[in-house]
């Protein structure tokens, strides 16, 4: 693995002051994963909120369709959907991360 540049190290150091590289930069990694799916799961409940239905019963039921494929709901349907897949993406990344934690 290359060497973290000093600039970058310093950077590290101040935002983790605890801890061997290899542990600070999973802390990083790991705050940052759930500041991205805070930020996709309040995406889908401001969504879900707003239609009163889930993403799953939103899609299945055509709303964008019965919307007249509106700017706004086909927007959000978008939205929702990349909401959506963020979620799971990120899930999925953070059980990688555990499961890369438990091995040392």
């Amino acid at each position: 693995m290359q060497a973290v540049a000093d600039g970058m190290a310093r950077l590290i150091e101040h935002l983790e002051p605890e801890g061997n590289l290899d542990s600070k930069l999973e802390r990083l990694l790991e705050s940052e994963l759930k500041r991205r799916l805070a930020r996709y799961e309040l995406v889908d409940k401001q969504l879900a909120r707003k239609y009163g239905r889930s993403f799953d019963d939103f899609r299945d039921n055509g709303v964008v369709k019965q919307q007249g494929y509106s700017f706004e709901v086909e927007s959000d349907f978008w939205d929702w959907e990349m909401a959506r897949d963020g979620i799971a993406t990120v899930q999925g990344m953070l059980n990688e991360l555990k499961g890369l934690a438990s091995d040392h």
